[in-house]
């Protein structure tokens, strides 16, 4: 059933149509969920949601292209507020066609002349159309509609601009006698005395409609026993929005604490289950290639590092170039390589430099008093399915990736168990910093790795004494669904816990590094496969290492 014919049902049945107000495709959908019968897509809720006044400044074009996020969003009937009509009786033909070819249900159109204003602004000179002009615009209208039940609802603003009941009373007849299938009688008063006067003096078989702004005390019961079929509660979503958000955004203006306004917000998943995220998966599943095992990698460059200070004064480090391309370009390159594009990249300081297309981005803000776990959370939206973490630091061969790739386990990550053969020149300063492993099995050079054989992370952490340290992580993980899942789990419920006091190694939580986060999961009996490399890699750590960069000539 057409969404024409459903409001003809509508209109033929023995109950009240309720119609409520809404300026895009997310309120309307909510509207429907709450159960009305229509949607009123009204000029001043869409025309506030633009941001400028309500005085015909929008384009027909630009409100029919809301209008189509409308229809596209919902099943129930559309009614469109087409204001005047757009012009003359010609400009109202166009308008019928555009808005009939987009699936509305029906249009309304005033009798206020063009430029319209609101009808409840003060202090605006108001006229209306000479009856004979907006009957042609009407008798337009019908000729123009290409289904015999596309609505065409003739408002009248006489009640508006003081002229009067009888007034209103004349132009309602010659609406009607014109073929308008509702009638609506606006009115500004403050209660619903101006309507029923008018509906007691209303001989005509044409349904009324009641749009109660003003006169809120009046309900769809009273209205209805008017006289009045329909009934149009207009810029609801709008205003509510409206106080809702500048309600939250003082409030975190007060705090700038987020958890301030968790209870006055949606669960992300409800915002997810609006939009038909379940639906994107399905289709997904069905439709897309599954060539490849579908993958995310979510690639950590918020962080401002000083070592690197002066080169990092307008540009993140990961956007330094190495040999003429920059380091995060290098990695998005390898992982396209790998068969994965669905790329994620968690920006921080300088990440108005980050850009690149059809790439996701989500800002770290508290990058400067936040560590990598932070970061990582900031895409926690990514990490519904397996995902692959990369530091935007480190330079890899191709080969590494691919290990990783193929590792079998829930939570694996890379450990290099060539640490210690750095180049001479290079060497590892008893100062430096480095994120270190031990693991079930150790390994080296007399040894050769069997890539299928199974090895496990017993520690991870800066402080392991060098000497019984076995490997180096080197900032590259994967975690499959399952692994995710726990990840977030265990996450959530260290976060308050430890949000004032240290966690692991680190002086909070929000300052915990990624072994931080390893050693937690594995000290809750949480398996962490170890992905076995020898060299292949290189992280760019200060200004030294980059100069090594930049001067190999060898691979990673």
């Amino acid at each position: 059933m057409s969404r024409p014919e459903q409001f003809a049902k509508l209109l033929s049945g023995t109950k009240p149509i309720i119609s409520v107000g809404a300026h895009n495709g997310l309120s309307a959908k909510l509207v429907e969920e709450a159960g009305f019968d229509t949607v009123w897509a009204g000029g001043l809720e869409i025309s506030t949601a633009m941001c400028v006044p309500d005085a015909n400044i929008l384009s027909m074009a630009e409100n029919l292209a809301v209008v189509r996020n409308i229809t596209e969003s919902v099943k129930i009937p559309v009614i469109v507020d087409s204001d005047n009509g757009y012009g003359n009786a010609i400009n109202v033909m166009r308008m019928i066609e555009q808005y009939e070819s987009v699936g509305v249900a029906g249009v309304c159109i005033e009798d206020n002349v063009f430029p319209k204003r609101n009808s409840f602004y003060v202090g605006v000179k108001r006229e209306l159309e000479p009856i004979n002009e907006f009957v042609g615009k009407l008798r337009a209208a019908r000729k123009a509609k290409s289904s015999d039940q596309f609505a065409i609802i003739a408002r009248t603003e006489a009640l508006i601009a003081g002229m009067g009941l009888d007034e209103a009373l004349n132009r309602a007849t010659a609406y009607s006698e014109a073929g308008a299938d509702m009638i609506l009688v606006h009115s500004k008063a403050k209660d619903a005395s101006e309507v029923k006067a008018f509906s007691e003096i209303w001989k005509g078989s044409t349904p009324l409609v009641s749009v109660p702004t003003t006169y809120s005390g009046a309900s769809v019961k009273d209205l209805y026993a008017l006289g009045y079929k329909m009934i149009i509660f207009a810029n609801i979503a709008i205003r509510t929005s409206i106080m809702s958000m500048a309600n939250s955004f003082s409030a975190l203006k007060s705090s700038e604490r987020l958890m301030q306004l968790e209870d006055s917000m949606v669960p992300l998943g409800r915002l997810f289950d609006i939009v038909g995220l379940d639906v994107l998966k399905t289709n997904e599943q069905m439709f897309l290639s599954t060539n490849d095992q579908k993958r995310t990698a979510v690639i950590l460059a918020a962080g401002f590092d000083k070592r690197m200070m002066p080169l990092v004064h307008q540009l993140p480090k990961c956007m330094l170039q190495v040999k003429g391309k920059p380091i995060l370009e290098r990695q998005i390159e390898l992982l396209k390589n790998s068969g994965i594009s669905d790329i994620v990249i968690v920006r921080g300081y300088m990440g108005d430099k980050i850009r690149y297309p059809n790439i996701r981005y989500y800002e770290n803000a508290s990058f400067a008093n936040t560590h990598m776990v932070s970061s990582l959370f900031s895409a926690e939206n990514e990490m519904d399915d397996e995902f692959v973490m990369i530091y935007s630091d480190i330079l890899f061969d191709q080969s590494v990736l691919e290990k990783l790739l193929k590792a079998q386990g829930d939570i694996c990550v890379v450990v290099d168990h060539a640490w210690r053969e750095r180049p001479r020149e290079t060497g590892i300063p008893s100062e430096k910093t480095l994120d270190l492993v031990t693991t079930s099995k150790q390994f080296d050079r007399s040894r050769f790795l069997d890539l299928d054989e199974e090895n496990h992370v017993l520690t991870m952490a800066k402080g392991i004494d060098r000497k019984l340290a076995h490997g180096e992580f080197i900032g590259m993980a994967k975690f499959s669904k399952k692994g995710a899942q726990v990840t977030k789990e265990v996450y959530h419920e260290v976060l308050e816990k430890y949000k004032d006091k240290p966690f692991h190694e680190s002086s909070s939580i929000q300052m915990a590094s990624f072994p931080d986060l390893i050693q937690e999961l594995i000290a809750r009996g949480i398996e962490v496969r170890s992905v076995d490399i020898f060299k292949g890699w290189m992280e760019v750590d200060d200004l030294y290492d980059y100069g090594m960069a930049s001067a190999r000539t060898d691979s990673v």
